[in-house]
């Protein structure tokens, strides 16, 4: 289940206000002695998160689906750094990792109770008191197992983004008679901090005179399947340069965008050209904006993290339809 952005929280009855918290979504599935793990992306996270696993694997509950976000403490504050390391491909430096920094498993909805019954087309207002209920029995004790906070408060809703500092992404706001809406943004909205987005790096352009990256060109995906050119971000850290540069010229591939380009790019740009280089759209990169207008950013955008948890597929249009 996915949010709808907005500008203002909605005030009228029949809400329910949680946090919105800075870091991986995550699925969790049991069926007896079966864990797994599963990402807003669909890609398993459970080769990178075995802390989480074993946690899940303590719990006196045979089966269940929980809807949560993970996040890594690290001195008082979340880690989106170190939850990014975590996707490493040798299973010895994810453990070293977790051993480390565990992380915690932050839950907030239960799709299928601890007697494989699913909820998904039941209320949310009834599977918030079954959540409860599910952590109070089975959580108990553990303390990397956290209930998220609730409330129909609108005003003390909007007071956690005072007092959680970084560690809080915004406020999603979701409908107490609303089912489980996967894939179906009507039920659920989010109020973010800032005004963000997640985009498809689709090509790069190297510094005037050099053959370090410049700056990154960014696409989104339209309803008509392509990839558009919306804008670009150059708040590169000038240490990080030297080393993106050799991972974009490593995914060196044409057209980089199928829909609205940048303008006529040659097969395989160089630095000694004002073109752009063409890129393989695997790439995702969550940058702060000012202003969206005439499908794309009005002026250049700020750098914030990448977000290798995140699909290219999933970086559309619509993300910014109330955020603009």
């Amino acid at each position: 289940m996915d949010a709808e952005p907005v500008r203002e929280l909605p005030a009228e009855p029949g809400w329910q206000y949680e946090p919105k918290w800075d870091g991986f979504r995550c699925l969790a599935f049991r069926d007896h002695d079966e864990i797994e793990l599963q990402a807003k992306s669909t890609r398993s996270l459970t080769r990178y998160f075995p802390d989480i696993a074993d946690l899940l694997k303590s719990v006196k509950a045979p089966t269940f689906v929980l809807d949560s976000e993970l996040v890594i403490p690290v001195n008082g504050e979340f880690s989106f750094e170190d939850l990014q390391l975590r996707l490493h491909p040798a299973a010895s430096r994810v453990r070293k990792l977790a051993d480390e920094h565990p992380a915690v498993m932050i839950v907030f909805d239960i799709l299928v109770d601890d007697k494989g019954r699913s909820l998904v087309r039941t209320p949310l207002e009834d599977r918030r008191k079954t959540l409860e209920h599910f952590v109070r029995r089975f959580a108990k004790g553990k303390e990397r197992i956290q209930l998220s906070p609730a409330t129909a408060d609108r005003a003390a809703a909007l007071g956690w983004l005072g007092e959680s500092g970084t560690n809080l992404d915004g406020i999603v706001a979701k409908r107490l008679n609303a089912g489980y809406r996967s894939g179906d943004r009507t039920g659920m909205v989010k109020f973010k901090n800032i005004r963000s987005a997640d985009c498809v790096v689709g090509g790069f352009r190297y510094l005037e005179g050099s053959n370090l990256v410049g700056s990154l060109l960014l696409g989104l995906y339209g309803d008509d399947g392509l990839l558009h050119h919306v804008g670009y971000t150059s708040s590169i850290k000038d240490a990080d340069r030297k080393s993106l540069t050799g991972k974009l010229e490593a995914l060196r591939q044409p057209p980089g965008f199928t829909g609205r380009s940048p303008g006529g790019p040659s097969r395989w740009a160089s630095h000694r050209t004002g073109d752009w280089v063409p890129l393989k759209p695997e790439l995702v990169v969550e940058v702060q904006y000012d202003h969206f207008t005439g499908g794309r950013f009005r002026h250049g955008t700020k750098f914030m993290r990448w977000r290798h948890d995140k699909s290219p597929r999933q970086c559309r249009f619509d993300q910014l339809k109330q955020a603009g």
